[in-house]
């Protein structure tokens, strides 16, 4: 069985649970639940130079544990005082160590939009998303069908969130109503082998609609990695791995950012 789908059956285990404990009430009376969004969209397309979101991630299936002495609020913290554009946070708990927690506590200091990257395949996990106080949530074209992916866009909008739609091959464009899902996240990680291509990028991005809203996903390192995305006309990039390894990420913040002004 290929992680993907080992991912998925312990997430339909864990939406199972989460039904069985709470109601869409338990949800609409949180403390973030009638809160405007910061929005997404204006966030990555204010500026010229490419934007950043940047991810707080323990760990990974492929890359094992990527920061020790890991504190999302003092990685947050440092994300804010660098003005990032927003941030990404991972809430899957089996696979990657995190937590709904990270989110409910990073939106008590938030001023920039806030994203829920798990694998959502269920309208409570986006209320969920919602009463922790995301601003967005990711949905993976990979692993949901054309009807879920309506479905889940339209649970997000209702309860005021966006999405950032993300895929990695050409077969899952068809499934897309770019008008109700106008930012797409490209991954260049291959979700079958975990392989890392900052090309893939640079091709799906020839056949999406001049509207959309892009952000390059996965193996962003270096600055020819900026340019070749800034090639494709990409808005945004995602970047997790390269911040959670550094020694130094006050460093790896401004460094990245310069990039990104700099892009040609």
């Amino acid at each position: 069985m290929k992680i993907l789908d080992t991912i998925i059956a312990a997430k339909k285990e864990e939406v199972k649970r989460l039904r069985s404990e709470y109601r869409y009430s338990d949800f609409s009376e949180s403390e973030f639940f009638h809160q405007d969004k910061i929005s997404l969209s204006h966030a990555l397309t204010k500026n010229h130079s490419i934007a950043i979101i940047a991810e707080i991630k323990k760990t990974s299936p492929s890359a094992g544990l990527l920061k020790e002495n890991f504190n999302h609020m003092q990685i947050a913290e440092t994300y804010l005082s660098h003005d990032v554009n927003a941030i990404s946070i991972l809430t899957d708990q089996p696979f990657f160590q995190g937590n709904i927690s990270f989110l409910h506590d990073i939106a008590r200091i938030k001023t920039i939009p806030i994203l829920r990257k798990d694998f959502i395949i269920d309208t409570y996990q986006i209320y969920q998303a919602k009463a922790h106080g995301a601003d967005a949530v990711l949905l993976i074209a990979e692993i949901l069908s054309k009807n879920q992916l309506q479905e889940l866009t339209q649970a997000a909008k209702e309860v005021d969130m966006q999405t950032l739609l993300e895929l990695h091959s050409e077969e899952q464009i068809s499934k897309i109503d770019f008008k109700c899902n106008p930012i797409i996240g490209i991954n260049n990680r291959n979700l079958d082998d975990f392989s890392v291509n900052i090309f893939t990028t640079i091709e799906l991005a020839k056949i999406l609609p001049k509207s959309t809203i892009i952000v390059s996903e996965s193996g962003i390192h270096a600055k020819k990695d900026i340019d070749l995305i800034k090639e494709s006309g990409a808005r945004a990039i995602l970047v997790g791995e390269h911040f959670m390894q550094t020694d130094n990420l006050d460093h790896a913040l401004e460094e990245l950012k310069r990039w990104c002004a700099d892009a040609h």
